[in-house]
């Protein structure tokens, strides 16, 4: 019997496993992940004694791909609670104004926010009676929205929203890349009178989560038993075999003399069974490398290292992904005894933090508010409450080259001024995600389609992840399901 192809995915972040999951129905599938867990930016660490997420802690809920998938897998999806957010600027804490990523939906509501100063507002007044913007080329989503809006709503509005999603720059993010929507109205008129059209009220929540951390849904994917997963293997090198593979071939976990692996059973006389091609994987220490042969790759690393795994079978795409550009960022957790915490804690969702405003955190989610499935573990664990703040943005690298505990005290010093928790935490978690997330510059969507020509002239090649298509959780798993239907 002719034996199913083999598939190989470098990467177990959600993109890879989600690619690894939709192959496993035509391919024997391994995927091969450097870290000693799957699951990428969707992670699950123990705080207080209880685990909580340390990555991404929500997914967009209109883009069907996340939610789909989960209940796909059987897992339970919830909403947060339609608690208020707040920003902390001009020296308090104040209502966050409905906006479209910043571009207000209510003058009123702006107005009485006080996020703006007096002449800031009126230069946001003044808005519906600018031509409409003619755009050419790629602008910044900071210069388009300044060009309608003024400086101040990309300064305390428009950074810190941004900020969150991409944890870059707003004059250093492509609008077309990363609010389209945004650039269609620009180019039809007034941005202030298109928003205050949009409807107030939407049929669905905005965003959905997992009963116990978005990180269940990677360890369901690897738990599925549909393909085999290794960790703490480092993919070295990728190269094209042609149609034939040399040496002989045997199956995953035992070694031929010439150390070549591959992911599915022997095929006769140990050739590629693909048409055009196939693909030779160099994995392990340069000491003892192991090879892997495979019909079918699919690359779902971040753009670095997939520019370093391309430099052989398409250097057009290695230079291209080479030149993205990527944010860390660290989430400190904390758990604190439920008594110790002011009542804002209860009132609100969290807030964010405009970089004008020169402080540490960006961000503070209040998980008990936001989550009852995290106030129902606190409560369970004794009485305690959970809430996080994030830092970094792109280019701010070297302030996070601290240990933790100074992480931990400059997060402890915004939320004692932002409001007044001054109580010592039960137990704290710093997750660092070093280059975790791309930044989509002007010409993004350019460089993409090059790099998706380039990785297209080599059969049986793909690539997939958060450089690509968004950086959310669903557009992820779109990607992946893109590259499974591509090559």
């Amino acid at each position: 019997m002719q034996p199913r192809p083999r598939a190989v995915v470098v990467g177990g972040g959600i993109a890879g496993l989600t690619a690894a999951h939709l192959l496993a129905d035509t391919h024997d599938v391994v995927v091969l992940e450097q870290a000693d867990r799957v699951g990428g930016k969707l992670r699950r660490d123990e705080v207080a004694g209880v685990l909580v997420d340390t990555g991404a802690e929500a997914m967009l809920n209109r883009r069907p791909e996340g939610v789909e998938l989960a209940r796909d897998l059987g897992l339970e999806v919830v909403h947060p609670a339609l608690a208020s957010s707040r920003i902390w600027t001009r020296g308090a804490l104040r209502p966050l104004p409905r906006s479209m990523m910043g571009v207000p939906l209510d003058l009123a509501e702006l107005a009485a926010s006080g996020v703006l100063s007096a002449e800031g507002l009126e230069r946001v007044r003044r808005e519906p009676s600018l031509p409409p913007y003619s755009l050419e080329g790629d602008p910044s989503v900071g210069d388009l929205v300044a060009e309608r809006l003024g400086d101040e709503v990309v300064e305390r509005l428009v950074e810190p929203l941004l900020g969150g999603v991409y944890a870059g720059h707003a004059r250093r993010i492509s609008a077309r890349a990363a609010l389209p929507q945004l650039v269609a109205y620009a180019e039809r008129g007034s941005l202030l009178e298109q928003a205050a059209a949009m409807p107030v009220t939407y049929d669905r929540p905005v965003f959905a989560g997992i009963p116990g951390g978005m990180g269940l849904l990677p360890d369901a994917l690897a738990a599925s038993g549909r393909f085999e997963v290794r960790t703490g293997v480092t993919v070295r090198r990728v190269v094209s075999t042609g149609s034939t593979s040399e040496g002989g071939v045997v199956s995953t976990g035992s070694t031929s003399e010439g150390g070549v692996v591959s992911t599915g059973s022997t095929s006769e006389g140990g050739g590629s069974t693909s048409e055009g091609g196939g693909f030779r994987l160099t994995v392990g220490p340069t000491t003892g490398p192991e090879l892997f042969e495979a019909d079918r790759v699919v690359l779902a690393t971040p753009a670095a290292a997939t520019a370093r795994l391309l430099a052989d079978l398409a250097p057009g795409a290695a230079r291209e992904l080479a030149g993205i550009e990527s944010a860390s960022v660290a989430v400190v957790t904390f758990a604190f005894r439920s008594a110790d915490v002011p009542a804002v804690v209860r009132e609100s969702s969290g807030f964010l933090v405009p970089p004008v405003e020169g402080r540490a955190i960006k961000a503070s989610t209040f998980w008990a508010t936001k989550w009852g499935w995290v106030a129902d573990a606190g409560r369970a664990a004794g009485g305690l409450t959970f809430l996080r703040t994030s830092l970094g943005r792109a280019g701010e690298q070297t302030a996070l080259q601290v240990p933790d505990e100074e992480l931990v005290r400059r997060s402890r010093e915004d939320l004692a001024e932002a409001i007044g928790l001054t109580a010592e935490p039960v137990d704290t978690h710093v997750q660092r995600w070093g280059g975790g997330l791309p930044q989509y510059a002007p010409g993004h969507l350019d460089r993409v389609a090059r790099v998706r020509a380039a990785v297209a002239a080599v059969p049986g090649l793909s690539v997939c992840g958060a450089a690509y298509d968004g950086v959310g959780v669903p557009a992820v798993i779109g990607s992946a399901r893109r590259a499974t239907m591509e090559a």
